[in-house]
């Protein structure tokens, strides 16, 4: 199997509000905007796309159908610090707030309107005890 491209897409019960969250604070644009699905681009970076959709669209199986539920989205971003002031002086809620973490990485947690978690990441480089468990080409310098 070749994979031409991969994103997740968000199942909610407002299209609309959803799409303009992402819009507003992670900088997407949409390709596609219908009243039940909209396809949004990252504006930065052109691989980078997200999917609204209406949990109760007829193309979701009928026992499926609902609100996205236990998925953490990770956003890696160049300047964290700066979303993180973004953000937060934006009134989003700081679910964790800004640190650094051993396994190399200085984050925090927000949501979106649905309660799916957003985690805003920079790689930074692992103690010495979490970069033995890294494959060396990917450590961040």
């Amino acid at each position: 199997m070749k994979t031409t491209s991969y994103y997740p897409v968000i199942m909610t019960g407002n299209v609309q509000e959803t799409a303009a969250f992402y819009q507003r604070h992670f900088q997407f644009e949409p390709l596609f905007t219908a009243d039940w699905y909209v396809h949004l681009q990252s504006t930065e970076d052109e691989k980078v796309t997200l999917a609204i959709l209406d949990g109760n669209h007829e193309t979701i199986p009928a026992g499926h159908r609902g609100r996205a539920s236990g998925i953490l989205l990770n956003f890696e971003v160049e300047d964290v610090d700066a979303v993180y002031v973004r953000l937060k002086q934006a009134d989003l809620p700081i679910l964790l707030d800004i640190r650094d973490e051993d396994f190399g990485q200085r984050h925090f947690i927000t949501a979106d309107p649905n309660g799916v978690l957003i985690d805003v990441i920079k790689p930074i480089p692992p103690s010495e005890d979490f970069a033995a468990q890294y494959e060396p080409s990917v450590l961040p310098q």
